[in-house]
C-alpha cells in the first residue's frame, strides 16, 4: 500500500492575478450572470487529457454568478491576468520554508486544463514555488517534493446532468498546494501528517480561516491496484476510514479481476441492445414512466458475471455500483443489473425471461439495463461495458463521501492537461526577493510560547484551533490568555450549539475583555453577557439590563452581611456578580 496527501490551503488578501478582494460574503447577491461551454485543447506535447475528454462528453452548460466586490474581467476570462500577487507568493514561500523546501530559481505559471466548469477559462493557473521539502513524524520522515501556488476554483452552487451553476467570488483566491510523497504508512499516520501540516499552516498566520478554506485530497494505491485520488476529504478524522475503505475496494477489485480472468470472461463481447419492445405492457413504474416520456430500454449481456455485480466493495457499494458510476457519465441516474432483485423494480418473471433470451444470457451470465433516451442510454451502457472490460484497477479521481466511501468522478488526469501560461511572465526568485520573505514562527516555537501562556492541554487545543490568530491578537491587546482561550474554545462553542450567533467575534471579544480588565463584571457572567452582545448590545448596556455589574468593596460586605456571611448562600444568590476570591477575603476579615 502507498499513501500520499495533497493539502490545499487558501491564503488571505487579494486574488492571485487581479486586485479583487479574496474575502467572501456568503450573503452577497450576484450583480449579473454569464453562460459558457468549455472544451479541451491539446497540451504542449500535442496530447489531449483523458479526464478533460470525459468532462467534455457530458456536454454541459455552465452558468456563473459574478459579484461586485470580488470579480472583474479576469474572473470572466475577458481580460488577461495581471502580475502575480507578490504577497501571496511570499506567503507560499514562507510556508515552504517551514516545510524545509527550497525555493525554485524562477516561478513559471502553467495552465492546468480543467473543464468541469470550475473555471471560466477551462484551465487553472498553477506555479511550482518550492521543491524537496520534508516533514518529521512519529513514523519517520515524509517527503514534501512539491509546493505550488495556484488559483482557487469557482464555488459550486448547483450541479446537474446538463447544467451547473458556480459563484465567481471564490475563483482566483490564492491557494497553496502541498504534495507529499507516498511515504505515509497507514491511515493513522495519514491523520498525523495532515494535522501537523495543518498546524504549520495555522502557525504561519497568513492563511484564510473558516469552513472550506482547507481541503485534503488523498492518494492511495495497493499491490495489484492503481493510484486513486480521493478528493474533498473535509473531516480529518475520516482520513483513516477513507484509506481503509479504498484499500478494501481495490483489494476486492483485484479479486474480482482474478476470478474473471480464470473464467476467461474478458474481454466482454456484449454491446448495447434496444430491448424496449419487451416492456411495452410493463407494470414497472420506473420503466413505464420512462417509456411514457419517450425513453428506451437499453441493455447488454456480461458473460460469466453472475454474482459478481452484487459483490460488495465498500459498505453499501458493490461492483455494480462501479459500473453504474461510469454509466452516469452519459447523464443517466444509474443502471439496473441482474444481481439485484427484479421485484423491487416491478419487473415480472415473464419480462425477465424474455430479456435474458433476447440478450442471450445463459447460466453464469449477468446483464445491465438503462432506461433513458435511446442515444443516451446506449452511451451509458457502453460506458459501463468499458469499465467492465478494464483489465486492471483503473486509476481514477474519486469523491469522498461523508461515510468514508468514495464515488467515481473522472479518470485520473495526467501530463496532457498542462501547457504554459503565455500571459504571465516568469518571476525570478532573487536573493533580494527571498530576503523579504518572513519565514515566521516555527511550529515548535509557537507550541513553546503557547505553553508559557496556557496550561499544556489548552495550549495543544489552541495550536490546532482555527481561533489561534484571533487568540494571539486578543492577548496582544491585554486579554487574559487562559480566559480568552476558554471563552473561545468552550463558552462560545457551547453558545453556538444553543443557536447564539456572533456577527463579528473579534469585535465582540475585544470589547468584552476590555471591560473585564476594568473590573466591570466577573468571569461567571461572561456567557450571559455574550448572549446579550450577540443581539447587538454593548457590554455596558447588557450589564445594566441584566444587573450583571460586578459588586465589590462596601457593597460586597453588605451582601455578605445580608447572607449571614455564608459563602454558599452568597454564591447561590450573587454568583454572576461577585468574585469568589473577593468573597473569601471578606469572610476572612470577618473571622478576624
Amino acid at each position: 500500500m502507498k499513501i500520499g496527501i495533497e493539502i490545499h490551503q487558501r491564503l488571505e488578501g487579494k486574488k492571485l492575478f487581479c486586485n479583487c478582494e479574496g474575502g467572501l460574503d456568503e450573503n452577497a447577491e450576484p450583480v449579473f450572470r454569464i453562460k459558457r461551454r468549455l472544451h479541451p485543447v491539446m497540451s504542449e506535447l500535442g496530447e489531449v487529457d483523458e479526464a478533460s475528454q470525459a468532462e467534455f462528453a457530458k456536454d454541459r452548460v455552465f452558468e456563473y454568478e459574478a459579484f461586485a466586490q470580488n470579480d472583474c474581467l479576469v474572473e470572466l476570462d475577458e481580460e488577461p491576468p495581471r502580475t502575480m500577487n507578490v504577497e501571496a507568493l511570499k506567503a507560499s514561500l514562507a510556508i515552504a520554508m517551514q516545510l524545509n523546501a527550497a525555493p525554485v530559481n524562477e516561478v513559471h505559471v502553467m495552465r492546468k486544463m480543467v473543464i468541469d466548469g470550475s473555471n471560466t477559462s477551462g484551465f487553472q493557473r498553477t506555479s511550482i514555488v518550492a521543491l524537496g521539502g520534508h516533514l518529521d513524524t512519529s513514523k519517520g520522515t515524509v517527503r514534501i517534493p512539491l509546493i505550488a501556488l495556484e488559483e482557487e476554483s469557482a464555488g459550486i452552487v448547483e450541479g446537474g446532468e446538463s447544467r451547473a451553476v458556480y459563484r465567481l467570488d471564490r475563483l482566483g483566491i490564492p491557494l497553496v498546494e502541498i504534495s507529499s510523497a507516498p511515504d505515509i504508512k497507514d491511515g493513522e499516520h495519514l491523520l498525523e501528517v495532515a494535522q501537523k501540516i495543518g498546524m504549520i499552516l495555522r502557525a504561519g498566520g497568513k492563511v484564510a480561516r473558516g469552513l472550506g478554506t482547507i481541503r485534503q485530497d488523498v492518494n492511495v494505491s495497493t499491490e495489484g491496484g492503481a493510484r486513486v485520488e480521493i478528493k474533498g476529504a473535509q473531516d480529518l478524522k475520516l482520513l483513516p476510514t477513507l484509506v481503509d475503505l479504498e484499500v478494501k475496494r481495490q483489494t476486492g477489485l483485484v479479486s474480482i479481476l482474478s476470478e474473471l480472468r480464470a473464467k476467461k470472461a474478458l474481454p466482454l463481447k456484449g454491446h448495447p441492445k434496444d430491448v424496449t419492445d419487451i416492456f411495452r405492457m410493463t407494470k414497472s413504474k420506473l420503466i413505464g414512466s420512462g417509456l411514457s416520456s419517450g425513453c428506451s430500454v437499453m441493455a447488454a449481456r456480461l458473460e460469466s458475471h453472475k454474482g459478481i455485480l452484487g459483490r460488495e466493495l465498500q459498505p453499501g457499494r458493490r461492483y455494480g455500483t462501479e459500473l453504474s458510476d461510469y454509466a452516469k457519465r452519459a447523464g443517466v441516474k444509474g443502471l439496473i443489473h441482474s444481481d439485484e432483485s427484479m421485484e423491487k423494480y416491478g419487473i415480472s418473471g415473464s419480462e425477465l425471461e424474455a430479456l435474458e433470451k433476447e440478450l442471450g444470457v445463459y447460466a453464469g451470465d449477468a446483464f445491465i439495463m438503462v432506461v433513458a433516451p435511446k442515444e443516451q442510454g446506449a452511451k451509458a451502457v457502453q460506458h459501463a461495458l468499458q469499465r467492465a472490460n478494464m483489465d486492471g484497477v483503473p486509476p481514477e479521481t474519486r469523491r469522498a463521501n461523508p461515510d468514508g466511501t468514495s464515488t467515481f468522478m473522472r479518470p485520473l488526469p495526467g501530463r496532457a492537461r498542462l501547457y504554459p501560461e503565455t500571459d504571465v511572465p516568469p518571476i525570478p526568485l532573487t536573493k533580494d526577493f527571498l530576503t523579504g520573505v518572513e519565514k515566521g514562527e516555527s511550529l515548535e516555537d509557537k507550541k513553546a510560547r503557547l505553553e508559557s501562556l496556557l496550561n499544556k492541554e489548552m495550549a495543544g487545543r489552541m495550536l490546532k484551533s482555527r481561533n489561534l490568530h484571533l487568540f494571539e491578537r486578543l492577548v496582544s491587546k491585554g486579554a487574559d490568555p487562559m480566559l480568552a482561550a476558554t471563552t473561545m474554545e468552550d463558552t462560545m462553542v457551547s453558545l453556538k450549539r444553543e443557536g447564539v450567533q456572533f456577527e463579528d467575534p473579534e469585535k465582540t471579544l475585544s470589547e468584552l475583555f476590555e471591560e473585564y480588565r476594568k473590573g466591570a463584571f466577573v468571569k461567571a457572567a461572561i456567557p450571559d453577557i455574550l448572549k446579550g452582545m450577540a443581539k447587538g448590545a454593548r457590554v455596558e448596556a447588557v450589564l445594566k439590563v441584566f444587573r450583571l455589574q460586578k459588586v465589590s468593596g462596601e457593597a460586597l460586605e453588605g451582601i455578605a452581611a445580608e447572607c449571614g456571611y455564608d459563602m454558599k448562600a452568597i454564591m447561590q444568590k450573587y454568583r454572576l456578580q461577585v468574585d469568589a476570591s473577593e468573597v473569601a477575603e471578606v469572610l476572612k476579615k470577618r473571622r478576624k
